[in-house]
């Protein structure tokens, strides 16, 4: 199946133990909400393609090399859909791994299902409690040490949650999966998990917290830089903590909440952080857009396209993070740019253009298309002079000559798009008709309700629905001449959110609109808390501690910058946003412009580094094409000697430790940068004073630089009239 091999059976078993328990798995595969709904109401979401790969064989592939031996995949909403595709898989066949359906037409929410898996009684053991969207590649070894030991200390450590950094926006206040804002208070000893909260009311700018909290716990981190992966590790209690309590629907906003806050029976959850592992749970379009972007990237390795092939289709992987399936037909002035994959089967006509997209399988693309950002799935036909930015496309459309598709579309299975029609920007089209009622999302966690339309679909053969999509086709359709499908109207008050979770772009207007409201609100804090002197006392002692968060922090901040500098170069995203995304940082790491500048000026270096060069003069060639492209990116941070002499003393670091293939072309780097007006003499010649009293070993690259220092001070000034 192309999965990778299973690192051997169960975790740190107990040698004492006279009867081995298999470790075992619960994948919910109905996680799902309704921002999915209109492209699930024939699909249930497991089974949508990632990176054409279903979703569910991400799932199914992690917990197999995990160590899990046995998988209770329970579903409910499209449940025969599911359990078909497990029955024409592999899955059901492999040898140490064993994949059971549950089914219920029932149950409506995580609550309802365990109480179901309860009753059952299939597990009888710690075991693994995840959904079917989440992608991962972490080991499970040392979480799972970790959690049987306290359940040896401690019968009431019941639940060890799987964490991940991951660093906010500070200005719209979500993640870069498009989840809100989460804060934890952790106690950093423990590692026990004492608060939770993903729905803050950010207008008020403030965070209440019990006295109690503060009180009974005298350590404690409050934390809002966390990602919840959603993998769990649960003792068996859990199970009968919700089948005594049918008020527990959601996994967190009931369970984990209602066991934070419960006095009487004691019981604790837990946490355990990875680091350089992968982990990620995919709930709304916009993580749908990020998650596919790390394993093209290949953060998720070895769960990649070259590697997770199914269907005996191989998929190579090419430079530039181009992957190509099998059978391709491709015009030779056609283009296909970085960070692309392109599916068995698929035809691309002549000079069309496509980057930073998948493409499914079997899929007609016209001449002179331009296909940027999106996610085309499979047997898809898109008309020649089409041009799709930034959306999603479901299996079996039909995208006719000329027609637009604006960022943060989504259409839905068989959908027909008109001559020249433009689909407006996160316009949602399906072949039904929007229902007029919806379940909120805060009543359901992943299962559709049984609404009408729902089960219409789900029992409908595709052939019926294939024949209702003809018969509404008409001239004067809503999605012009020839479409078929409607779009979905979006109810009031939520057009404003639908940037949030969208595959497009976050427009650089809402940026900066939620940045002037994020420092309109930082002002009016400040004004509460100084003192009427305007002057804050620091702390009388600084322990080592805090030192170390401080550089943990800064650490931290140039990943971030580099990462997003990364995604800036590899997405073609315009100076002007990098801009708005690093200003953002800045705000969210307090950090000052010099900081700013070193981080993007590391940024830069490190990427032409990166960029494939066999000497060093082509080495330097790759500085000035980065320059060339992204100096103002660096200059917009450049207001003074300071932040000049930041990069200078910046770009000494790197040739010292991290970078070192740059050291002998310092003095040639840093003449370029002059002569690009980017560090100028005045901070040249700062920084050479500032040398002056330093120990020899610090005045390697000033010597290294003599020829230039000696060539700027004899150089004539120019005229002021030139």
């Amino acid at each position: 199946m192309g999965a990778p091999k299973k690192s051997g059976g169960r975790v740190s078993e107990d040698p004492d133990e006279l009867v081995r328990v298999p470790l075992q798995a619960i994948l919910l595969a109905d996680s799902f909400t309704t921002k999915f709904r209109p492209i699930t109401l024939q699909r249930p979401k497991v089974l949508l393609p990632l990176v054409n790969v279903p979703m569910i064989n991400y799932t199914l592939t992690w917990l197999e090399s995990a160590g899990v031996e046995e998988v209770f995949v329970f579903c409910c909403s499209h449940s025969k859909q599911v359990r078909n595709y497990l029955e024409k898989s592999e899955w059901l066949s492999q040898p140490n791994f064993t994949v059971t359906t549950i089914e219920s037409q029932n149950s409506v929410s995580a609550g309802d299902a365990l109480r179901l898996i309860y009753e059952r009684n299939v597990i009888h053991g710690d075991f693994v409690l995840i959904s079917g969207d989440t992608v991962s590649n972490m080991s499970l070894t040392q979480a799972l040490l970790e959690h049987k030991e306290r359940k040896k200390k401690d019968n009431n450590a019941v639940m060890t949650m799987v964490i991940k950094w991951s660093k906010c926006n500070p200005a719209i206040h979500q993640s870069r999966l498009g989840t809100d804002e989460l804060f934890m208070a952790i106690d950093p000893n423990t590692k026990q998990l004492l608060y939770y909260e993903d729905k803050v009311d950010h207008s008020k700018g403030t965070l209440h917290l019990d006295k109690s909290l503060l009180a009974d716990n005298p350590s404690l981190a409050l934390h809002h830089d966390k990602q919840d992966c959603y993998i769990d590790i649960c003792s068996p209690e859990v199970l009968s903590l919700f089948t005594d309590n049918f008020d527990y629907q959601h996994l967190r906003r009931h369970f984990v909440k209602g066991l934070l806050v419960d006095d009487i029976m004691g019981y604790k959850i837990f946490v355990h952080e990875i680091h350089s592992d992968y982990a990620a749970r995919i709930d709304n379009f916009r993580s749908y857009d990020t998650v596919s972007k790390d394993i093209i990237h290949r953060w998720t390795y070895p769960l990649v396209p070259d590697i997770m092939s199914f269907q005996n289709t191989a998929t190579k992987l090419e430079r530039q993070g181009i992957y190509r399936a099998s059978e391709i037909s491709q015009s030779q002035t056609a283009v296909v740019g970085p960070c692309t994959v392109i599916g068995c089967g698929t035809k691309i006509g002549n000079n069309t253009k496509i980057s930073n997209s998948v493409i499914g399988e079997g899929c007609k693309i016209g001449s002179n298309v331009l296909i940027e950002g999106c996610y085309i799935w499979d047997n898809i036909t898109v008309e020649d002079g089409c041009k799709l930015q930034h959306a999603i496309v479901c299996d079996g459309v039909t995208i006719k000559s000329r027609a637009v598709l604006q960022p943060g579309v989504i259409l839905s299975f068989k959908v027909v798009v008109g001559q020249e029609f433009v689909v407006p920007q996160y316009s949602q089209v399906s072949l039904l008709q929007r229902p007029v009622e919806e379940d909120s999302d805060e009543e359901l966690e992943y299962a559709d309700s049984p609404s009408a339309i729902t089960n219409k679909v789900e029992e409908s053969d595709p052939e019926i629905v294939s024949q209702v999509s003809e018969t509404h086709c008409s001239p004067d359709s809503e999605l012009g001449t020839g479409g078929v499908g409607h779009i979905w109207s979006t109810y009031e008050g939520g057009h404003e959110e639908e940037w949030r979770h969208s595959v497009a772009p976050i427009p650089a207007d809402k940026i900066l609109e939620a940045r002037k409201t994020l420092e309109d609100n930082l002002e009016l804090t400040l004004d509460s808390i100084l003192p009427p002197s305007g002057e804050l006392k620091p702390n009388s002692i600084e322990s080592d501690e805090d030192n170390e968060d401080s550089k943990d922090d800064s650490d931290y901040f140039e990943k971030e910058v580099e990462a997003t500098f990364l995604r800036a170069v590899q997405e073609n995203i315009q100076v002007d946003h990098l801009i708005l995304e690093v200003n953002s940082l800045k705000l969210s790491y307090n950090k000052l412009t010099a900081d700013c500048a070193g981080a993007v000026f590391y940024s830069m270096m490190k990427c032409a580094l990166d960029t494939p060069h066999s000497s060093a003069d082509s080495l330097m060639q790759n500085v000035k094409g980065v320059f060339t492209k992204w100096k103002k990116a660096l200059t917009s941070y450049l207001h003074g000697d300071d932040e000049q002499i930041e990069v200078i003393l910046k770009f000494e670091e790197m040739c010292l430790e991290s970078t070192k293939e740059f050291a002998p072309l310092f003095t040639t780097i840093l003449h370029h940068l002059y002569e690009e007006d980017v560090i100028g003499e005045d901070a040249i010649f700062s920084w050479e004073d500032e040398k002056k009293g330093a120990d020899e070993t610090d005045k390697v690259f000033v010597k290294h630089a003599q020829n230039f220092l000696t060539w700027l001070k004899e150089a004539p000034e120019e005229d002021e009239d030139d």
